[in-house]
């Protein structure tokens, strides 16, 4: 049977199986959090918290503490040096290195083989067949897929177990259906030193017919702008004819949103969003005129949510499952997983827009933010702003950080560090159109900003091309899923960055 008519079978069946999870999304939450307990009952923390004892999800909510990062590192470091049984059954044998932070400290999240299969693939494989469904008659087995991934570190703790970033662990261990059609090969695709990675992908995949690119929008349009240089073309299209569609995830795509147009100018190019971080994946855009995401219930993930009103760390209090969300509020997410994460905060915040079924979009991170004067800007309202600012002045972002500048003797400010690919025409206009805009969707940042009492006009700083990544590489951090912080409550990023930035 060919790729393409096996899959639309495949399709058929999990449409139906999306179907039932969206009517009914609290039994489904409810059965699967029954099935995690359960088969998590004789591992050392299903021992510790008494998982055989609790029936339904207040009883499980009072026996098991949030959980962050720090709380649970010294049971990962164990896990790391191949203990068994400590979260989940077994020996976790591959870690992600988290692309959620970048500070000089990495994350390592274990990937157990259920949360890879059962989470992971099933969201890659999700995302395709309901690509399919809303459009039907694709052939996009015909081609290539190009995945922008990241790279794969063995980890020298244990001979079978490496840690690297999520898409290389992805990519290490493809099934062969979807092997045979990723490019490049996976000697280039997992190489750990990225500028070296970026001209081997470009010089090895202009060959190819590629019909799907996947991967985060900024170092897409690296390779991207990589591949032209190389061809001498002016579009994508010219090199890939039969594209029709780019997955992507990590950052908002609004800012880029201008530029991906101009880079592959076609009118029937399909843009579809998913929310994949190392601890799972999540969302997925399932509607061709929406960019809200769908929240994939029946992956092995259990949700919980603290109102960011409320929200102090591992000792919050108020949390809720998704019986009790409402919509419009900002919410930290909490996960317990098929990979052995209990109550575990994410650090990410997302608003629900729908609960029939249940949708929503990202809004930021816990602690990327400014809110120094009460102003409570989040990166998401950054993100339109910055993306409105563009559009009416003609500007192509790379990349972008915001951060305060204190209160003086003057009112304070906002210093915005931008690095462009293409200037805006009018400086000036650029930055009232972007203080307007924070303006309308902020009413704290707009009633500080009345008469300059507490906060002045936006200060934009120019970049030079190329520092941003320095800055990345400075801490270890270039290339696959590292992403640039949006927001900062202080200047620490800003003043390295600025220092290069005169040095360069």
């Amino acid at each position: 049977m060919p790729f393409n008519s096996l899959f639309a079978w495949i399709i058929k069946k999990r449409i139906h199986q999306i179907a039932l999870f969206k009517q009914y999304p609290w039994e489904v939450q409810e059965e699967l959090l029954h099935k995690l307990l359960l088969t998590a009952e004789d591992t050392n923390w299903g021992t510790a918290h008494q998982f055989s004892s609790l029936n339904g999800y207040e009883d499980f909510k009072k026996a098991l503490p949030l959980t962050d990062y720090t709380t649970i590192k010294p049971s990962i470091d164990r896990m790391m040096d191949g203990e068994k049984n400590v979260f989940w059954p077994g020996e976790t044998k591959w870690f992600a290195k988290s692309s959620g932070t970048t500070a000089a400290r990495s994350k390592f999240i274990p990937v157990t083989k259920d949360s890879l299969e059962d989470c992971h693939y099933k969201g890659g494989k999700d995302l395709l067949a309901m690509y399919y469904h809303n459009h039907p008659n694709r052939k996009l087995y015909n081609g290539k897929h190009l995945i922008i991934g990241g790279s794969a570190q063995l980890n020298p703790l244990g001979a079978d177990s490496y840690l690297g970033d999520l898409s290389a662990i992805i990519v290490k261990n493809l099934p062969w259906w979807a092997e045979i059609r990723r490019t490049p090969a996976k000697e280039i695709a997992l190489m750990s030193e990225w500028e070296s990675k970026i001209e081997r992908m470009a010089e090895t995949t202009i060959h190819e017919d590629v019909y799907i690119l996947a991967g985060v929008p900024s170092w897409t349009m690296v390779l991207s702008q990589k591949i032209l240089e190389i061809t001498g073309k002016s579009n994508l299209k010219e090199v890939w004819p039969n594209l029709e569609l780019f997955m992507h995830g990590g950052v908002n795509f609004e800012p880029y949103r201008n530029q991906f147009q101009q880079l592959i100018p076609d009118a029937s190019m399909n843009y579809v969003e998913t929310y994949n971080a190392s601890e799972g994946f999540f969302g997925i855009q399932d509607q061709i005129d929406s960019n809200e995401l769908l929240l994939m219930l029946d992956y092995g993930i259990y949700y919980e949510f603290i109102p960011m009103s409320a929200f102090n760390g591992v000792d919050s209090t108020d949390v809720v499952n998704i019986n009790n969300v409402e919509l419009g509020v900002n919410y930290a997410m909490v996960i317990s997983t098929n990979g052995g994460l209990w109550r575990y905060i994410v650090g990410d915040t997302i608003q629900f827009t729908s609960t029939h079924p249940y949708r929503f979009k990202i809004t930021g991170r816990t602690k990327s933010y400014i809110n120094t004067v009460g102003e409570e800007l989040i990166v998401e309202q950054a993100e339109k702003a910055i993306a409105v600012a563009s559009e009416q002045t003609k500007a192509q972002i790379r990349e972008f950080t915001a951060c305060p500048i204190p209160m003086g003797s003057q009112a304070g400010a906002h210093q915005w560090l931008i690095e462009f690919i293409h200037p805006p025409h009018n400086e000036g206009l650029f930055i009232a159109s972007l203080d307007d805009e924070l303006k309308r969707l902020n009413s704290d940042y707009e009633a500080k900003r009345h008469k300059d009492m507490v906060l002045q006009s936006p200060v934009v700083s120019i970049i030079k091309s190329g520092v941003f990544d320095q800055w990345l590489k400075k801490k270890g951090k270039l290339g696959g899923q590292n992403k640039i912080p949006r927001l900062a409550n202080n200047r620490e990023m800003a003043e390295e960055l600025l220092s290069m930035n005169t040095n360069e």
